[in-house]
């Protein structure tokens, strides 16, 4: 099944990226109804020595309600991982929305964003969010681009 009939990609940011700093940073909700699975990305830029970072993943049965978090999806970020990405993916989630938490904390972190990828569609083909776009390319001739 190609990328962009079975996933949804979703911006899932919502403060100033690339910026370094030391607050937690929560993404939007993201509604996974209709979808198997979400994956939860977030590029990493320099992070100060001495940085004590994470990532959780938290649900919900409505989009402004009380947001708990998943059992073991805690991910401990290393301050040598500068430059390095992170991702969790959720199966079969238990209540339909989800946010993703990156704490830092003690010093400086840069992430680059959070997209989430929403997949495994029960209707097809997907319908992307606005200000998301993209091209897929089945058996593609060389050429000029």
């Amino acid at each position: 099944m190609p990328f962009g009939d079975d996933c949804k990609v979703v911006v899932a940011s919502t403060t100033t990226l690339g910026a370094a700093g030391t607050s937690v940073i929560t993404s939007t909700a993201v509604d996974t109804a209709g979808f198997r699975e979400c994956t939860f990305i977030v590029p990493l830029g320099t992070i100060t020595a001495g940085g004590v970072q994470s990532l959780k993943v938290q649900q919900c049965d409505t989009v402004g309600g009380s947001y708990a978090d998943l059992l073991g999806s805690n991910q401990a970020i290393a301050d040598t991982d500068d430059d390095g990405l992170r991702y969790t993916t959720i199966v079969n989630p238990q209540e339909q929305f989800l946010k993703l938490v990156v704490s830092r904390a003690t010093q400086n972190a840069t992430i680059g964003g959070i997209i989430a990828i929403l997949s495994g569609a029960r209707r097809k083909p997907v319908t992307q969010p606005a200000g998301v776009s993209g091209e897929q390319f089945v058996f593609p001739a060389e050429g000029t681009a």
